[in-house]
């Protein structure tokens, strides 16, 4: 097996070294993820850009949650599905909603769960969704807008998802007790 190195700020390639100690800075640590990315200082540029571009969206944390989770869970992503289950806790994401996408079960708001609906068949369909999928997204208040930023939402997540499944990111301690493991019910 390939060994990928989870750099720190000192042996971060230096394209990457600002990046690294931006998020030491903003986070107190350096996630094992930017870590891993810093092997490419583009992919940990383009994903933190495009992370930050995606917090632009019109999009309520819990909206945004809702795209990001979906798509951890369907790719299997333990390291996201942690991370992004102690973000979502710090953003406000109601525990309901949040317990709903870590066991990929129907959210009880129906306006968000036809958002993880429609989450889940861009994601399943690799972006052919039928204009009856478009349709019932938008018929439960959405846009056409939002159709466009589930497509942001799910290409931030083939990075960050297929770099962790490539690497195999360790969860980080400050996720570490919102560790995931896809339930055996549910599995693929």
């Amino acid at each position: 097996m390939t060994d990928f190195p989870t750099h720190t700020i000192e042996t971060a390639p230096a394209d990457a070294k600002p990046r690294l100690e931006g998020a030491q800075a903003a986070l107190g640590f350096v996630p094992n993820l930017f870590a891993a990315m810093a092997e490419a200082p583009a992919l940990l540029e383009g994903y933190q850009t495009l992370s930050d571009i995606f917090d632009k969206t019109d999009l309520s944390a819990t909206e945004r949650q809702i795209i990001l989770m979906t798509n951890n869970y369907l790719n299997g992503c333990d390291y996201c599905m942690a991370a992004h289950t102690t973000i979502s806790q710090g953003s406000g994401v109601p525990a309901d909603v949040i317990e709903s996408l870590r066991n990929n079960t129907p959210i009880a708001d129906a306006k968000l769960e036809a958002l993880r609906q429609f989450a889940i068949t861009v994601n399943e369909t690799r972006g052919w969704p039928l204009e009856r999928d478009v349709q019932a997204l938008i018929t439960a208040g959405y846009t056409t807008q939002t159709v466009l930023e589930v497509v942001l939402g799910t290409g931030l997540k083939v990075l960050s998802n297929y770099t962790n499944h490539i690497v195999e990111t360790d969860v980080d301690a400050a996720f570490a007790p919102n560790a995931w493991t896809r339930p055996a019910a549910n599995a693929a």
